[in-house]
Order: C-alpha cells, then sequence, then structure tokens
C-alpha cells in the first residue's frame, strides 16, 4: 500500500494533473473577479487562493519535486541543472509558506511635520475586549478576542465565535455585510432624538449626528442639541422648529433658492434645512429635521473606492442578544463600540489593525513631481523621512517608487499621498525571511533554468543532438509541403453627404482648403516646433498634428495634404474647419450615434457642426454622464466617449488651446501655453516681462499673417524669421523641457516612415514569396536556382528584421523609456522577439523562417488595429523604472519563441494531412524536425516567462512590498507556465508521448498566451489593466478559432494514426 502511494505520489502522471488542476484553479479565481475594480477581490481569495485545498496542490508540488530527485537520480554530477530547478520551486513554494504565516503588511499614514509609529494591517479583523466583576489578586480581568476576517458580499460570510469570560461563554455571530455603508438614523419609535449633520472642515463631507439632550465636540467647537452651553453653537428642537444661537459670526445659503444671509453671533435665529452654514473654518448642511430612531449601518447610494463597509454583529450571552453596528474595513481602525450584556461590558469594532513598530518616521517633506505643464500628471513623488530610532540611532532617508526604507526587518515603500499633497501613505511589509527563502529560490530558479538552455546532459543539449541528427539523414531532401494562407482587406471610403442647413459640401470646403494651404515645405519647417500636449510630453509640431489627424480620420493625410499642412490650416481658417467632414464614425457600430446627430447612416466623415444644434447645444451631453460613469461601458456608450474625445480635440485645436507652443517663464512644472490661453484663462499675470506676453499674445498671429502673404508672394522669408523666434523664445524660456534639434528630427522621420506600420506589409510579402518558392522547391528539388532565390528571400527578412530593430531603438530614443510600456510598444516589441527567435532557430529551416515572418506580419496588423493607439505617452512613476525594461522585456519577448511553437504545431499538423504512402519519409523527417524546433522554441519561451514572471515577483517586492499578489497578470503568466510545462512534460507520461500529441498541444497551450495578454489586459481587472471592458477578441473569434484547431486536429490524426503511429 505504502509502495503503490510513494509510486504514486511520485509519479510524471501526478505531476502532469498538478499542472492542469493547479492552473485551472487559478484561471477560475481571475474570472471570479470579472467585472470587479481589483483583483484578487476577497471572493477569490476565500473560494480558491487562501483555501486549504490551494494550498494542498502546492504542498503536493513540493512532495513530487522530492520525490522526482530521487527518481530520476537528479543528485548525479550530469543533471545538476534538473536538480537546482527542483530546488528552486520546492524553496519558493516553501518561502511562500513563511510569508503567508508569518509576514505581515500594512499601510501607513504620516503628514508633513508628523511623527508616527504604527500602521494599519492590511488584514480586518473582528476585536473584542470583555470587561466583567472577575478579579485576580483584586485586578479585574479583561478578555482580549481578535478573529481574522475577510468579508465579501458576494459570499455568504459564515462567522460564528464565542469567547468565554470566567465560564461565561459570549457569542459573536455576523448577521449581514454591508459594502460600503455608512451610519445612518433610522426612524425608531425606541430610539433618541438625533440631528444629521454634514460637515467639511477637513476638505471631505463627514456626517455627524447631534443627540438630543447631548454635546458633542466637532473640530474643535463644542455642538448641543436641547442642551444650551455657553460659548457651543447650540441648536434648539422645539415643537418641531428648529433654532440655533452660534458663537461665531456666520452666514449661509439657501440651496434651493440660493438666497444667502447673514448668522449673527450670540443670537437665536431659525435654522433653515438644506442650506450651506459656514461658521468658523467649517461648512456644513442640516439635511433634514431631528429624527426618532437607532443607529444601523446602511448601504451608501453611492459608492467610492476606499469607502468603510459594515457589519451588524449580534452578540449573545446568557439568553441576552443584543445588536451592535460597525463600520471599519481593510485601512480603517474606527473606535470601539461599547455593549453591556448580561452584566459584562463589551467593546467590539471592525476592521484593519494598528500594529507598532520598533522606532518611529517622521515625515519633513513630502514631494510630488509632475510632467511638464500638467496639474495631475505625475512623474514621481518622494517623502523626505527622519527615522527615530533609540536603539540604532536616527537617520534621514528619501523613500520614492522603486527606492525603499528597509530598517530592522520592515520596509517602506512609496504607495501614494494625500489629496493635499500634504501627508504620505507608505506601504509597510515585515517578511525577512519569506522574502530571503523566496529570493534564494528565483536565484537557483534563474540559474537552473539558464543551465538547461546550454548543459549538454539537459534535454535542451538532447534536443540540439537530435536535431543534428535529423538534418544529417536529411541531406539533399528540400523542405516540404505547406498549405499557404493569405487574407486579404479591401477598405472602401464612403462619399460624404450634404445634410444639413447651408453647410458648405465637400467639394466647395475643399477648394477653398487647397486655395489657401500652406506649401509642404514651410509646413515641415513649421513642424519642428515643440508643442506640449495636455500630458505634459514634449514633441514637435509633427507628432502632435499626425497623431489629431490620425485621431480623428483614421487616416494619416487629408486629400492629398500631410498632417503638417492640416494642423496649419486649421489655424488659418478655423471657422472653416467646423465643417470639414473629418471625424471618423464606424460604419454599423456607429449607426445609433449617427441617428442621435442626424447624419445618415451610410455617411463615415462627420463634420464638428454636425454634433451641434442650430442653437449651439451639444447632442451628446445628455448621454455623456451615464456614458463616463459606467464601470464596463456597452458597445453605444464606448462609440459616445469615442465621438466626444475626437470632438474635443478638433475643437480645442480649431480654437487654438492646442497650439501650446509658449512656455511659461519661472513656471514650477514647465507648463507651456497657446495664445488662446493666454487671453482666456488669465495667465497675462505670470508673464512679468510685457515684451514676452505680448508676443505671446500676438506673435502666432503677426505669423499667420506673414504667411498669407508669403504664399502671394512665395518669398517665405520672413515667415522663417518668426519660426526662428519661436523656436528661441522656447530655448529661452522653457530650456528645462526643451528638446533637442536631434531628437526633433529624430522623431519627425520616425513618425515620416511609420516604420511598424509598412513592417506589416513588407514581412507579409516576403513570408508570401518564400512560401511559394519553398512549394516549388519541393516538387523541383533538382533545381539549383530556387535555393539561391530562397536564400536571397531569407537575406531580405534578415533585413526587414534589422528595421524592425531600428524602429524599436528610434522609439525608445524618442520616448525616453524602453518600448514595451504599453499595449501597442507590447505588441511591435512581441513580433520583434517572435522574428528574432525565428531567425535563431530557423538557420537551417526556411520554412521555419517563412513561417516566422508570416506570424511577425501578423501580429505587426494587429497592433495597427484601430483599438491600439501607436501616439508615445509618459510612463506612470511605478513604470519608469529599470525593472520595467528587465522584467517586461524578458517577459514579453517570450512570446516571440510560444508564437514560433504555435505556428510550427499548425504546420507539423498541415504536413500529417498532406502525408501520402509516396512521400512519407520526406514528411516524416520534416515532421520531426519542426518539432524538434517546435519543442527547443518552447523550452526557451518557458524559461524566459518564468525568468519574467518572478523578476516581475521581484519588480513588485521592490516597488510596493509584496512579490506574490495574485493580480490576475502575475496569475496568467503563471498558468502559461504550468500549461506549457505540461506540454514539455508530456514526453515523460504515458499515453501522451507523440509527435501529433505534442504538435497539437502547443497549438492549444497558445490559449494562454492570447489571454495572458489580450485577455488579461482587456477583459480583466487588476493593476495591468489597458482598457478593461474593450471587446478586442469577441466569443465568436473564439468559437471560430475551436472549430478551426479541432478540424485540423480530426484530419491530422488521421493520417498520423494511418502512418506514424506504432
Amino acid at each position: 500500500m505504502l509502495k503503490k502511494l510513494t509510486k504514486t505520489l511520485f509519479s510524471t502522471r501526478l505531476t502532469a494533473v498538478l499542472f492542469i488542476v493547479f492552473a485551472a484553479a487559478m484561471a477560475i479565481g481571475t474570472f471570479m473577479d470579472a467585472g470587479e475594480e481589483t483583483s484578487p477581490t476577497a471572493y477569490s481569495r476565500n473560494m480558491i487562493y487562501n483555501t486549504w485545498w490551494f494550498e494542498t496542490i502546492m504542498v503536493m508540488f513540493v512532495i513530487n519535486f522530492i520525490g522526482n530527485i530521487k527518481r530520476y537520480r537528479l543528485l548525479r554530477k550530469e543533471m545538476w541543472a534538473t536538480l537546482i530547478l527542483h530546488l528552486s520551486f520546492i524553496l519558493i513554494i516553501v518561502g511562500a509558506g513563511v510569508t503567508r504565516y508569518i509576514g505581515f503588511e500594512g499601510m501607513m499614514g504620516i503628514r508633513e511635520g508628523a511623527t508616527e509609529n504604527t500602521f494599519l494591517s492590511r488584514e480586518t479583523y473582528i476585536t473584542a475586549y470583555i470587561d466583567g466583576d472577575y478579579e485576580i489578586n483584586g485586578v479585574a480581568q479583561r478578555l482580549p478576542r481578535e478573529w481574522p476576517v475577510d468579508f465579501s458580499y458576494r459570499l455568504e460570510n459564515d462567522f460564528k465565535e464565542t469567547a468565554v469570560y470566567n465560564n461565561q461563554p459570549v457569542t459573536f455571530e455576523l448577521e449581514r455585510f454591508i459594502q460600503g455603508a455608512e451610519l445612518d438614523v433610522v426612524p425608531s419609535e425606541d430610539g433618541e432624538e438625533y440631528l444629521k449633520i454634514v460637515e467639511a472642515g477637513g476638505g471631505a463631507p463627514h456626517n455627524h449626528f447631534l443627540q438630543s439632550g447631548k454635546e458633542q465636540l466637532i473640530h474643535n467647537v463644542i455642538f448641543t442639541l436641547n442642551k444650551p452651553i455657553e460659548g457651543a453653537v447650540n441648536i434648539t428642537n422645539q415643537d418641531g422648529k428648529l433654532s440655533i444661537e452660534s458663537p461665531f459670526d456666520g452666514e449661509y445659503m439657501t440651496m434651493a433658492t440660493m438666497t444667502t444671509g447673514t448668522l449673527v453671533k450670540d443670537s437665536i435665529q431659525p435654522l433653515i434645512l438644506r442650506s450651506r452654514y459656514i461658521i468658523g473654518d467649517m461648512q456644513m448642511v442640516f439635511p433634514k429635521p431631528v429624527v426618532k430612531g437607532q443607529f444601523e449601518a446602511v448601504k451608501k447610494s453611492r459608492l467610492l473606492k476606499g469607502d468603510e463597509d459594515g457589519v451588524v454583529l449580534k452578540i449573545t450571552s446568557e439568553g441576552e442578544t443584543k445588536q451592535v453596528h460597525l463600520l471599519g474595513g481593510q485601512g480603517h481602525s474606527n473606535p470601539f463600540e461599547q455593549v453591556s450584556i448580561a452584566g459584562l461590558d463589551i467593546a467590539v469594532k471592525y476592521g484593519s489593525k494598528t500594529r507598532e513598530l520598533p522606532f518611529s518616521i517622521k515625515l519633513n517633506d513630502f514631494i510630488a513631481e509632475r510632467y511638464p505643464g500638467t496639474e495631475n500628471s505625475y512623474s514621481s513623488f518622494a517623502s523626505e523621512v527622519t527615522v527615530l530610532d533609540q536603539q540604532e540611532g536616527d537617520f534621514d532617508y528619501r523613500i520614492f517608487m522603486n527606492h525603499i526604507l528597509d530598517h530592522r526587518g520592515y520596509r517602506f515603500f512609496q504607495a501614494s499621498f494625500d489629496p493635499d499633497e500634504k501627508g504620505t501613505r507608505l506601504s509597510v511589509n515585515h517578511d525577512f525571511w519569506g522574502t530571503w527563502i523566496t529570493y534564494i529560490g528565483y536565484a537557483l530558479l534563474y540559474l537552473g533554468l539558464l543551465a538547461i538552455l546550454f548543459d549538454k546532459n539537459t534535454r535542451f543539449g538532447e534536443l540540439k543532438r537530435l536535431l543534428k541528427k535529423v538534418k544529417n539523414k536529411k541531406n539533399a531532401l528540400s523542405v516540404i509541403t505547406l498549405l499557404f494562407f493569405a487574407t486579404s482587406f479591401a477598405q472602401t471610403e464612403a462619399t460624404q453627404t450634404n445634410h444639413i442647413h447651408n453647410q458648405p459640401t465637400k467639394a466647395e470646403i475643399d477648394s477653398i482648403i487647397h486655395a489657401n494651404i500652406t506649401p509642404k515645405e514651410h509646413a515641415d519647417k513649421f513642424a519642428h516646433l515643440v508643442i506640449q500636449d495636455a500630458g505634459g510630453r514634449m514633441m514637435p509640431v509633427n507628432t502632435f498634428a499626425s497623431e489629431m489627424l490620425r485621431k480623428l480620420s483614421k487616416h494619416n493625410t487629408y486629400n492629398d495634404l500631410d498632417a503638417n499642412q492640416v494642423f496649419l490650416s486649421i489655424h488659418e481658417s478655423p471657422m472653416l474647419w467646423y465643417n470639414v467632414p473629418i471625424i471618423y464614425l464606424k460604419p454599423k457600430k456607429s449607426d445609433s450615434l449617427k441617428q442621435l446627430i442626424g447624419v445618415p447612416k451610410e455617411q463615415d466623415y462627420v463634420s464638428l457642426v454636425d454634433f451641434f444644434s442650430d442653437k449651439g447645444d451639444y447632442k451628446l451631453a445628455s448621454y455623456l454622464e451615464e456614458a463616463y460613469k459606467a464601470p464596463i461601458p456597452n458597445g453605444y456608450q464606448k462609440e459616445l466617449k469615442d465621438a466626444d474625445q475626437k470632438v474635443n480635440l478638433l475643437y480645442n485645436t480649431i480654437e487654438g488651446y492646442a497650439l501650446r507652443i509658449f512656455p511659461l517663464p519661472n513656471n514650477e512644472n514647465n507648463k507651456w501655453i497657446s495664445p488662446t490661453e493666454y487671453r482666456r484663462d488669465g495667465y497675462q499675470e505670470q508673464v512679468n516681462d510685457s515684451l514676452y506676453g505680448n508676443f505671446i499674445n500676438s506673435g502666432f498671429s503677426a505669423y499667420l499673417f506673414t504667411l498669407n502673404k508669403a504664399k502671394q508672394t512665395k518669398d517665405f522669408k520672413k515667415a522663417e524669421e518668426l519660426l526662428e523666434a519661436f523656436k528661441k523664445t522656447q530655448h529661452k524660456y522653457g530650456s528645462e523641457v526643451m528638446l533637442s534639434d536631434k531628437k526633433i528630427n529624430t522623431e519627425i522621420l520616425y513618425n515620416k516612415y511609420d516604420i511598424f506600420k509598412n513592417l506589416f506589409s513588407w514581412y507579409m510579402y516576403a513570408a508570401t514569396l518564400m512560401f511559394i518558392l519553398i512549394i516549388i522547391q519541393i516538387f523541383n528539388d533538382k533545381s539549383k536556382v530556387l535555393p539561391v532565390i530562397v536564400n536571397v528571400f531569407t537575406g531580405i527578412i534578415l533585413l526587414l528584421f534589422v528595421l524592425h530593430t531600428v524602429g524599436l531603438i528610434a522609439r525608445w530614443y524618442v520616448s525616453g523609456h524602453a518600448p514595451w510600456s504599453d499595449a501597442y510598444e507590447s505588441m511591435i516589441y512581441v513580433a520583434w522577439a517572435t522574428m528574432l527567435f525565428g531567425l535563431i532557430f530557423g538557420r537551417k529551416s526556411n520554412l521555419t523562417i517563412a513561417s516566422t515572418a508570416f506570424v511577425t506580419s501578423m501580429i505587426l496588423m494587429i497592433a495597427h488595429w484601430n483599438w491600439m493607439d501607436p501616439s508615445i505617452a509618459n510612463l506612470q512613476p511605478v513604470l519608469d523604472s529599470y525593472w520595467l525594461m528587465i522584467h517586461v522585456a524578458v517577459i514579453v519577448a517570450s512570446y516571440g519563441p510560444f508564437t514560433l511553437g504555435m505556428i510550427l504545431g499548425v504546420v507539423s499538423l498541415l504536413l500529417m494531412i498532406f502525408t501520402t504512402k509516396d512521400n512519407k519519409k520526406k514528411m516524416k523527417l520534416n515532421i520531426q524536425e519542426l518539432t524538434i524546433i517546435n519543442e527547443m522554441a518552447l523550452t526557451v519561451g518557458l524559461v524566459m516567462l518564468t525568468i519574467g514572471n518572478f523578476l516581475g515577483g521581484m519588480w513588485a517586492n521592490e516597488s510596493w512590498g509584496r512579490y506574490w499578489g495574485w493580480d490576475p497578470k502575475e496569475t496568467w503568466a503563471l498558468i502559461s507556465i504550468m500549461v506549457y510545462a505540461f506540454v514539455i512534460h508530456m514526453r515523460l507520461v504515458p499515453g501522451l508521448r507523440s509527435r501529433f500529441g505534442f504538435n497539437l498541444a502547443s497549438i492549444i497551450a497558445f490559449a494562454s498566451i492570447m489571454m495572458t495578454y489580450f485577455g488579461v489586459n482587456f477583459y480583466l481587472a487588476g493593476l495591468h489593466s489597458y482598457a478593461s471592458g474593450d471587446q478586442i477578441i469577441s466569443l465568436k473569434f473564439i468559437g471560430i478559432a475551436c472549430a478551426v484547431v479541432a478540424v485540423l486536429a480530426i484530419l491530422a490524426y488521421r493520417n498520423y494514426a494511418k502512418f506514424y503511429k506504432k
């Protein structure tokens, strides 16, 4: 029995089962949180991640790994790489256990000038203190009790605990949990009289309840109800009529009528409900009359992030029961609620636990830095602190993103800050042993993974030898038949329809624009000016103009005019451009929107005036509030938001707001403004130099006047002199953020050649022609010319890869950050990595290179679909890190070999389908070759994905103090690791060993990569979401893909069973 159990625990079958079960459990956990603002939630933690059975799977992994060390004799010298790999996973799982059960974390808030030595735990608790008449040696005894809880509105939340005080049991039972709660007075004849006050003395609204006959201190001012006290704000309720007497002068405004009045000091006046009173430094409203009732936790009408939750507890002892309503939750620690029951005094509360540090931290200064010209776009933020430690001495330190304070086993991370920028919020982590055990595991993991690629005694070394043997067997055999498929795209442009009032026709508008257009040569010089966009990014005018035109019309030109000419024309003839049909609305998807603004359904391009009524009312206004509030907008709401953004972009450009080419002198945020902003938004006072102020106000108008004259005389010298004057002022007043000429020229060249969009078609043409040549070569393997031509196309693809690399380097230089920081950049980087590994693994396999080039073209095509924005943007502070370059570069690059493996799997199954009795020998060798390359590619991909994912854990730990948090992105990356580990280990599992099974699995496994990239970024909640809710890959697409794979598998297996199965 024991032998049979041991055999099962150490078997490769169990390993395979654990891979699949663990991956499936994690996948279910991520989908449990779909639609939530973040993940994981209490629901997924309680149902999956924190359950005993989920931890049992990890323990089973450890047992299985230890058993396999003995079973496969991994203690031998030649097996050291595989041994290290197994030991690393054991240490990582052990480290995770130490972190889970010994480590702890929380959040610490400190205001400037304040000193703190406590923080609030991440976990939530029900805490109770029970006091009675029980004494020991004359000392009254208190019974403290603390129960960790993790409530969710989606769970039943079973909570029932009993504490025994001097042999007297006290039961605490949860009656209900309320997400987003507040305390309010619920009418009851058995209650007391209360008056509700909503005050905003601290900048945020707070509810206070004055009890009749009692006094209450609110921001150091005493308020009373029916209990007058000298020096207090006394409110009296007599026969339902309220009066107020204040020791301060004040004023009020009645909301309904907007009438104002004065509150006279020390005089009794009627209290007007639903009026805003200003008393001292406080603003307050009395929303409703005195209510007789009881306090209860009720659900808030509008939920906000960070709101307190509510719990209703039933406390029972010796047959007596009382109900207690508590507010709290993660990050909240409220005072205890007192209740007396059965001779006992019980204090109870719900929320985070306050933990004490063995030292104190003083916040000397909090510094928030913004991107140039922005108010709420932060480039970085930091806390200047002093650590006060009597044991080890005091010292100063600067905490900022990716730069932590590590002291006496505690680590402090810059998490966020108070809205007024006068206080910091530090994430606190105490997990010395868990972190170091895990980090040692990571180090061994990286060493082991890299070793299996280079050690000759590993499976990867064996694959290299097998591939060499297959090459030798093939000799003069040519590369085999491939089913070639390609997709062509056609795009038609709808005609524009004239539809309202006396709006000029498109032909009339275009004729006027062309008659007054600025020559391309001068427009190009204007485009070298630097402009600051709304997000604070500095860029050439050419970039802004190109992005504007592309966002509005989905084209790089308007008729035959380039973006620079269009941008200048808008400023020369703004009223004309209100009528230009340049805003693109999607066919069919925007039919309801077109009906709303009153244009025909077949009209795909509309003008700005189409969005406004005859009275100037914005036709979308009444629909937009709901669209922007929707957590997951529907298709119509997405179209509304998209149209609104285009309208605002064009309107701001026409009105001149976008032309931010003038730096504000000595501005701490390095803000640049447009002449329109200078005139309308009160910037005159910030420009002390009257000469420069006049230049901002009228310089661009003078330039347009000069330009118009130059177009008549064909002499642009004076206009160019003004452009030079603009550039000099940009250098003089905006030197801190001014771009160098080299960067300006590089960015304009990058925009001009649009290398990645062009590479899509170039890769496609090269791959297609190379496929055709390979097919011809199969049937004419004696030709001496064909191999030469195929090699030429290999060289062309290599040249395209070099251009691809140059494009990435240019984007890196222009943006100032690694080119894999957003959806578009990650796609072009995945395409690059795919092509790189195709070239590496396909050095002696032309079919591999052709297949990879085809896949690369598909990836680049997807990158240029409408839902991806190729614009370069500023990074969030946490992303501006060397960790980004390492972690994201490695993990996203791993998608390349996985993509290569998928396409090789498809090709291998196609070869099986086309196998006949006559070509079996040739086909078998090619299938064997491609399968070996496939396994090598998947091995490299798995190594990179694993290293990249756990490097991400180290980044997370160095950035915010947690190396694993079950965020959907890291979870799906781990799922992909499990899936591909299963695929690679299939050869060790009886019943799963076959080339057919491996190649089919390499295709199916790619779905996990698609989910890791597309699914997480666009469907699930979490830190890595790009656009949660946007349906990028539809269920229809998934269904078609599954059907195609199923048909491919059935046809391939039929021939595999006939010709290859032993």
